[in-house]
């Protein structure tokens, strides 16, 4: 039986192998860059060694040394930035993906580090924070409250094992199950928007083997769609994950994870492709960057580099992915003989009984070789020193400047621009008349994104009208956005039904601080799918804050057609649980879940979450149309309390008898329900009951403690029964009695 043949179909991007270019078109880099390339690789490879060692026996050693080649080819060679300023806007960025590589990463920082301090030191960076000295390498993998010695006298920084912005340089914490592939991309996006002229390059660290969540071929889907071409993946195709030394189809042997390679899996997505079949060779690896560099199209580029895991280490392949030689063991040892003699010096032993304390001495005593053994042949790294100050002047020389009508969210955040409490005339709707609250926040998103120019961007997992976040995009052209067809467009296009990668692309868009992603879907899916992006974008921001002071860029997951009234679609599409995964389950401030029942209290409650700069905001929105209440006629306060996060709809008279205790309600199916059928009744009978709303319990743990107290006395949660259309325990804040909770 024949199979016949199914060729590709039209691609917009090319496919090149640096093998089949001709000798005279290859860029030829001066012998003595290759030279001092290999002298900081050997020395890159010895730090990785120590580092592992000294923790002790703690990190990836085998990742860290297949990737180092590529990103010193980047640091020293290829990307344009300023090393005096780890925050210049307009720079080229590298991003670790596979944050597990963060041993190479602190390596690779500390030794330009030191590198500058001997050939430039004027250029050192004045702020500390904005620097990783070699002896911060001291805090790998310690948290701050580290007690050791040399820890201590060196004011060492705690380096994560795997990278968050506490480090220079990087935007983002990577490392979760290909998390760090879409939001690399999402940082790419927010450049290219800003400086569509000539955009900042992202440079995205990754390896085969963390190609192989789903959420990740969404995101090159997505990027690949949107014609991102400041976009470079850099694949150390090493063949070794975790588990396996065979992750690929390779030839025609099977691979025990995926029947793909690297080259199909970007080819097939509509990557530029350029295969390094020696990705150990720094001259293989400056050809490929220049190429690519000299051959930009409208499509991101994938660089696929043949390398091995834990080469030269001792140890090669899946057993040193996470794991290296015995603490101070002879192979340890060994592993530094050829540092020992490039540089022609005796590494010392440890020999004293190995504590603590013992071992970070020995940790120092190495750490104080290599920065002597540096010094000595300072000579031959001024190539180095160099090149690194060439990058500054070329990234001077490009002169990327902000588009003239780039987006600006000064306004949202300056107290006078926009007030929850001030809605605007055209964005309440009146009594009698009917709309959905999915409909209420794509109005007012649009209304604030026309107010900051574009700082809003939407995406949908294919429900764009459905949950009404196209409204966003009213007033910008429509469809998707695409950067040479369509670049002014705020709708993304986010690979289809896509929840997952669409989180981490969208909450990495705001991280340049001017713009907002905003993403929706069910919030039966968009919760659950999107959690450990959440996470990772929160604890990022957090160590923004706490490194540079920066306040948090907010990502908004709409949670859509979320409460009771998704009933009709079924159990499948109806989950009373997606509050409870997020409500209060985040550090106070860093993310905020919004529960509005009445479309006019979206204004307040939007405002009021976006002017508390959490992380991640979260609103709940159901699809149906309700009908707005006379809230005067029926004796409740105005939509604007809504922004306290909890108010009374009713309160009893404490002075009438018999007094009825207190209900809280949250959830719009069971608000609207209640006052538009059970609050006559209550009336009726006579009933003189407390009657809360929860809009948000985030919000509302944000007031004064004795503000909080005065809305909602503790008394109140002693007496309370509940009733929401989620879960019982997001009400346990408001209900705290046994018998409450029963009833």
């Amino acid at each position: 039986m024949s199979r016949g043949s199914f060729p590709w179909g039209p691609r917009r991007s090319y496919t090149q192998s640096i093998n089949e270019l001709p000798k005279q078109s290859r860029y030829t880099p001066p012998a003595q860059l290759l030279e001092a390339l290999e002298e900081i690789n050997l020395v890159t490879r010895t730090l990785a060694s120590i580092m592992y060692n000294c923790v002790p026996t703690s990190g990836h050693p085998g990742g860290s040394i297949s990737s180092s080649r590529i990103v010193e080819a980047l640091l020293y060679h290829s990307m344009d930035y300023d090393f005096t300023n780890p925050e210049a806007p307009d720079a080229d960025i590298i991003s670790y993906a596979a944050g597990h590589k963060a041993l190479g990463l602190y390596a690779q920082w500390a030794l330009r580090d030191e590198i500058m301090r001997l050939i430039h030191p004027t250029m050192l960076p004045e702020k500390e924070n904005h620097r990783l000295r070699l002896m911060d390498l001291l805090g790998f993998r310690r948290n701050p409250t580290q007690n050791t010695p040399w820890f201590k006298k060196h004011r060492a920084k705690s380096l994560d094992g795997h990278p968050t912005p506490t480090t220079p340089f990087i935007k983002l914490a990577t490392g979760a199950s290909g998390v760090g592939v879409c939001s690399s991309f999402g940082l790419a996006f927010g450049a290219y928007d800003l400086y569509p002229e000539n955009p900042p390059h992202v440079h995205v660290i990754e390896g085969e083997g963390g190609l192989t969540p789903g959420r990740v071929h969404e995101a090159m889907a997505t990027a690949a769609t949107a014609q991102l071409s400041n976009i470079t993946l850099h694949i150390d195709w090493n063949q070794a994950s975790i588990d396996s030394n065979h992750v690929c189809r390779e030839g025609d042997q099977p691979g025990d994870y995926v029947q793909w390679d690297p080259v199909e899996l970007a080819r097939f997505h509509d990557f530029n492709v350029i295969l390094v079949e020696n990705g150990l060779s720094h001259a293989d690896i400056l050809a490929a960057q220049a190429y690519a560099a000299a051959n930009r199209n409208s499509q991101p580029t994938a660089i696929v580099y043949r390398t091995v895991k834990g080469w030269k280490y001792g140890i090669e392949g899946r057993a040193s992915h996470g794991a290296g030689h015995k603490l101070c063991s002879e192979e340890f040892y060994r592993s530094l003989h050829e540092f020992q003699e490039c540089f022609e010096c005796e590494i010392p032993q440890i020999c004293k009984e190995i504590t603590e304390d013992n071992l970070e001495e020995h940790y120092f005593d190495l750490l104080m070789q290599i920065r002597q053994r540096l010094m000595q042949h300072q000579s031959r790294l001024k190539v180095l020193g160099d090149a690194v100050a060439a990058s500054k002047q070329r990234l001077g020389d490009r002169k990327r400047k902000l588009r003239a009508s780039a987006p600006d969210l000064t306004c949202l955040y300056d107290g006078s621009s926009f007030k929850p409490d001030q809605p605007p005339a055209e964005l309440v709707t009146p009594t009698g008349k009917s709309t959905t609250l999915r409909g209420s926040l794509g109005e007012v998103l649009g209304h604030l994104n026309r107010a900051t120019r574009g700082g809003f961007v939407a995406a949908s997992a294919d429900l764009m009208g459905s949950t009404s976040i196209n409204l966003a995009a009213k007033g910008f052209p429509e469809g998707f956005y695409n950067a040479t067809a369509n670049p002014a467009s705020r709708m993304l296009a986010a690979g289809g039904i896509c929840e997952d990668s669409m989180g981490a692309f969208l909450a990495a868009v705001g991280v340049d601080g001017r713009h907002i992603g905003a993403g929706s879907s069910y919030g039966a899916f968009i919760v659950a799918l999107q959690h450990v992006a959440l996470r990772l974008h929160c604890i990022g921001q957090q160590a923004r804050r706490q490194q540079f002071g920066h306040p948090y860029s907010t990502y908004i997951m709409v949670s859509a057609h979320a409460g009771l009234k998704t009933g009709e679609d079924g159990p499948t599409h109806a989950d009373p649980q997606c509050l409870q995964l997020l409500q209060e389950n985040f550090p106070k401030g860093v993310l905020i879940t919004l529960t509005p029942w009445d479309p006019n209290e979206i204004w307040p409650c939007v405002l009021a979450g976006l002017q508390a700069r959490p992380a991640v905001l979260v609103p709940f929105v159901s699809r149906p149309n309700e009908t707005i209440f006379d809230r005067k006629a029926l004796g409740l306060p105005p939509p604007t309390e809504a922004a306290k996060g909890v108010y009374a709809l009713r309160l009893a008279q404490r002075d009438k008898k018999p007094y009825h205790g207190t209900l809280v309600l949250q959830e719009s199916g069971v608000i609207n329900t209640f006052v538009a059928q059970v609050l006559p009744k209550l009336d009726e009978a006579g009933l003189n009951l407390n009657i809360y709303v929860v809009t948000s319990a985030e919000l509302f743990a944000l007031l004064p403690e004795d503000e909080q107290h005065a809305i909602f006395p503790e008394a109140r949660a002693r007496e309370a029964m509940g009733i929401t259309g989620f879960t019982l325990a997001t009400l346990y804040r408001w209900v705290t009695s046994t018998q409450g909770r029963n009833m």
